[in-house]
């Protein structure tokens, strides 16, 4: 019996630290996009975002959400986000169903960078 229990007790210890990345960090993440000339219109996966400088939520995965930017006279511009590991999916430890929760939710990535800044070229 006291066997049981403290596999019991492990058990429950482990499913604590279960999907980490996905309960501390979230699947989204918001960062900056910046352009010169300001005010070009922000696009996500092709829905419109507002107006440069703005904040974007970009959805987290093993590849990023693709941003573009343009303005009229200017040429477009396509910002393709790197994603890199997030630490805080270590904390997963042993547990399978963490990972396996933190890589399907994207959580387990991250956006490289918190600000993404483009110069337009005139047309």
């Amino acid at each position: 019996m006291k066997k049981f229990i403290t596999y019991l007790i492990v058990a429950c210890a482990i499913g604590t630290l279960s999907s980490c990345a996905t309960i501390l960090t979230k699947t989204t993440q918001t960062v900056k996009v910046i352009s010169d000339p300001p005010n070009a219109d922000v696009e996500v996966n092709g829905v419109a975002k507002g107006k440069t400088p703005v904040d974007v939520t970009l959805k987290k995965g093993f590849t990023g959400e693709q941003i573009v930017v343009k303005k009229s006279g200017y040429q477009t511009a396509t910002i393709a986000p790197k994603t890199v590991f997030n630490p805080v999916a270590v904390l997963n430890m042993l547990g399978m169903l963490g990972w396996a929760v933190d890589a399907a939710t994207g959580a387990m990535m991250k956006y490289e960078h918190k600000n993404y800044e483009v110069t337009l070229k005139k047309q």
